[in-house]
């Protein structure tokens, strides 16, 4: 009995520590914190959305631009963190994308990408994290 209970305490545990790895962190407004072109209202279906894109269209993992979180146990995705530059440089062809469609395809962009753009990601990466034109 004793035992029964022992496994479904650390069963419990490990789903609570599961969930909690997986929460992006939000500021007091219940926000997400740091986005700096993405709206900042934007839902968690819609960001789940974006990023997984960005996962597919690149071929890379949350932890391309993004960073474990340290002392920390057991590790989640430091979300918030600016430490690698390839966050900064996604944030940048972002904007280039959301400018591209908007001049030349006349498709606005929100900062929720709501609307399906013409150029994206994918259009110069092709499944690499670094762009692949032949």
């Amino acid at each position: 009995m004793i035992t029964k209970k022992i496994v479904f305490i650390g069963l419990l545990a490990f789903i609570i520590t599961g969930i909690a790895a997986t929460h992006t962190p939000r500021d007091e407004g219940g926000n997400f914190k740091n986005l700096q072109v993405l709206s900042k209202h934007i839902t968690d279906d819609q960001l789940e959305r974006v990023m997984y894109g960005f996962e597919r269209q690149l071929g890379v993992t949350c932890l391309y631009c993004h960073v474990p979180t340290k002392n920390v146990f057991p590790a989640r995705v430091d979300f918030a963190s600016d430490e690698k530059s390839e966050k900064n440089i996604a944030r940048e062809m972002l904007k280039m994308t959301i400018k591209i469609n908007k001049k030349y395809f006349k498709i606005d962009i929100d900062k929720r990408v709501l609307a399906k753009p013409a150029v994206w990601c994918k259009t110069c990466h092709r499944g690499f994290p670094v762009p692949h034109i032949q």
